[in-house]
């Protein structure tokens, strides 16, 4: 089942999702598995695992200078979707990314997630490595997420990406793709950027889930946006609460969104992490219930060192379906 038939199975109710991150290399799945049994009581409709591949780390030689190799710090994305489906029986949506990874490498993992049984994935680019000014593509590797989508419709229709029939062909993949309400930080303008958004749903995206926001205004506007140009598939807020005094310098850079002048003056009033993530929670509930009131019942977590605040903001919101 698709995520938006998954969706329209109770279109008035008050969904929530999250997104997790695979464990580190070399660690099990118990800390993760404790995570998700703090959110499972308010029975999510998915959980989105994040994928992580090769970046570059520098090696000092015996001679002084730097090597550079590629490393995977979390592997296993596969795995623990599955991992994930089987102990929690909750649906998975795997992250698959152009980034650090081949068309074959990709090819590998469309294979697996059928034999598993997972056949709901979010695509994406996914980011540049943090040493190179642009993203550079992996030889062999895809250079847009449009590359990637058509690379999965190519397989769902039958055939290897060098053109090779599948013999038994599976199940059909549905996906989603990410959106930014104030724009990715490549992107020359938001128009071009949503001009990018409509091509990828008119390539067979589903539906799509925003970079995280603090300002609702600037969500409600780029739906207005979208719908006047013809996207209509469903736009999905996501929403981390406000964490850390840090976060006020921190977030603007890291993921390229404004903080609202209104909560930037609240957090200066904090004079600790404990207060800002009080006041992070009080934000966040005020977004979610701003998101009911205008018809928005889907909203998606990001969960990264917000775990305990999410569950808060949940807790508070009453996101039990009956």
């Amino acid at each position: 089942m698709s995520l938006t038939e998954i969706i329209g199975l109770s279109p008035e109710s008050r969904n929530f999702s999250f997104e997790v991150l695979p464990p580190l290399k070399g660690n099990g799945t118990e800390g993760l598995f404790r995570t998700i049994e703090k959110l499972c009581e308010f029975d999510p409709l998915y959980i989105n695992i994040t994928t992580h591949h090769s970046e570059y780390v520098y090696k000092e030689l015996d001679n002084g200078l730097l090597e550079r190799h590629r490393v995977r710090r979390r592997p296993g994305t596969i795995a623990i979707a599955a991992a994930i489906q089987n102990h929690f029986d909750i649906p998975v949506i795997p992250h698959i990314i152009c980034s650090g990874t081949t068309v074959e490498n990709i090819e590998y993992e469309l294979l697996d997630l059928q034999f598993l049984g997972i056949s709901n994935l979010l695509l994406l680019r996914g980011d540049k490595a943090k040493d190179d000014k642009v993203f550079t593509p992996t030889p062999g590797g895809h250079t847009h997420t449009t590359d990637l989508i058509r690379q999965v419709q190519r397989f769902n229709d039958g055939f290897f990406a060098d053109g090779t029939p599948i013999k038994n062909p599976g199940e059909r993949f549905h996906f989603g793709v990410a959106c930014y309400p104030e724009k990715h930080e490549e992107a020359p303008n938001l128009e071009q950027d949503m001009a990018h958004l409509k091509e990828k749903q008119d390539l067979g995206a589903e539906y799509a889930v925003t970079q995280l926001f603090y300002d609702n205004q600037k969500y409600f506007d780029f739906v207005e946006k979208a719908r006047a140009m013809g996207i209509t598939i469903p736009i999905i807020p996501g929403i981390k609460p406000f964490a850390k005094l840090s976060q006020l310098t921190m977030v603007p850079k890291t993921f390229h969104c404004d903080i609202p002048e209104a909560l930037a003056a609240e957090v200066l009033k904090c004079k600790n992490d404990d207060d800002a993530r009080q006041l992070g929670i009080e934000w966040a509930v005020s977004q979610c219930e701003d998101l009911y009131a205008h018809g928005v019942n889907n909203i998606h977590f990001y969960t990264v060192s917000a775990v305990d605040s999410v569950k808060e903001v949940a807790r508070r919101l009453k996101l039990v379906r009956s």
